[in-house]
């Protein structure tokens, strides 16, 4: 794994009051102090938090997104609904589609629907892909990958915009992640997918599922791992920059 442009995303995932963002600025600081420049720094906090933390890093390289969206393009009577109109007015420039915590309620037709969505504001999709482990353990991992990037892709001419996150369904919040020869198949897989579908086009995949300062030295020996997707270990500044210290030294 190369160390320069790395992405590092913090998912606070349903966490985070006002007081959190205080932690924030532990990361601003680190980042100045950094002696390198070319990494990705992406919060994705609560919708309620989005403005509040833009306004916090408006003058750093942190970029800020949203942990999902609607598939509405437009405004109107969808309560409890939040769409990409609304994310980019709030300060949002990143949004994650079919985390595995919501794939149970979202089809692939559905996500593929975001992705347009989102792309059509201009914003940045983060795209989970994952099997679960009864598809783990049945040997349907590849089929899996192979059918969520086909469907998300559909109709999307470019993929530049697109970061892939592998993140295996089991992994997340278990503490467990793959062997690393299990994840060097996945990578593989989900390169040869994603060229077959869109050929001669630059995009990156990270890894998501229970990362943390103490295995991210085992996932970084994955070659064609651009980053990763951190979600509780993100709550803690100490946690997120030892992260981010471990994966580009």
């Amino acid at each position: 794994m190369t160390n320069n442009n790395m992405i590092f995303i913090a998912n606070w995932k349903m966490n985070g009051e006002k007081n959190h963002i205080s932690g924030v600025n532990k990361t601003i600081k680190f980042l100045k102090k950094s002696k390198n420049k070319k990494n990705q720094i992406i919060y994705c906090p609560p919708f309620t938090l989005i403005s509040s933390i833009k306004n916090k890093v408006k003058n750093s390289i942190i970029k800020v997104g949203a942990q999902n969206l609607s598939q509405l393009n437009d405004y109107g009577a969808f309560t409890g609904s939040i769409n990409s109109k609304l994310i980019k007015s709030a300060g949002g420039e990143y949004v994650i589609v079919g985390h595995s915590e919501v794939r149970n309620q979202e089809n692939d037709i559905l996500i593929n629907k975001k992705i347009h969505s989102a792309l059509k504001e201009k914003l940045k999709v983060i795209l989970c892909i994952g099997e679960t482990y009864k598809e783990k353990k049945n040997n349907k991992t590849l089929s899996v990958l192979k059918r969520q990037i086909t469907i998300a892709l559909k109709n999307i001419k470019k993929i530049n915009n697109i970061i892939f996150a592998y993140e295996p369904r089991w992994a997340i919040g278990t503490g467990k992640i793959p062997k690393t020869s299990e994840l060097r198949k996945n990578f593989e897989d989900i390169n040869n997918i994603i060229n077959k579908l869109k050929k001669n086009q630059k995009y990156k995949i990270i890894y998501g599922g229970s990362v943390n300062s103490k295995n991210v030295l085992e996932l970084k020996k994955i070659n064609d791992l651009k980053g990763f997707l951190i979600g509780s270990a993100s709550l803690s500044a100490k946690n997120f920059i030892d992260i981010i210290k471990k994966s580009t030294n």
